[in-house]
């Protein structure tokens, strides 16, 4: 038996993550943009949305189940979210080096990784705070 997990996406930890990856990628595009030009700038931009929207397929596929009794199903959500983030993160790279011209690589890979190092210390930003 699936227990599904009725709790509102925004009420979620991963939540705070997400805003926190949204945010670094809208700031590194605008420092991009103000110290490299405007290239640079919707480069980087690019490369920090297309790891969000893959963070965000992942987020929303994995936290689907929860409970003792759902671990078949939790496991298989965290596998199916997995594999669909990185063909995910595969197809938005191919349509952005295919469809985007002028691209400044060095940018889009730069905002991409900065936003990635977001989710992977996500355990800082999700630490509980101490009761006093």
């Amino acid at each position: 038996m699936n227990i599904r997990n009725r709790t509102p996406f925004h009420r979620l930890p991963v939540f705070r993550v997400l805003v926190v990856q949204a945010l670094t990628g809208l700031a590194t595009a605008f420092a991009c943009g103000v110290f490299f030009g405007l290239v640079a700038g919707y480069s980087a931009l690019l490369g920090g949305l297309i790891a969000w929207l893959a963070n965000l397929y992942f987020a929303h596929k994995a936290f689907r189940y929860f409970g003792a009794r759902s671990a078949r199903a939790v496991v298989q959500s965290l596998w199916a979210g997995e594999m669909g983030k990185l063909i995910l993160t595969a197809a938005l790279f191919a349509l952005v080096f295919v469809g985007v011209q002028p691209l400044e690589p060095l940018a889009l890979f730069g905002g991409y990784l900065l936003v990635l190092g977001v989710g992977a210390s996500a355990l800082l930003l999700m630490r509980n705070k101490p009761k006093h």
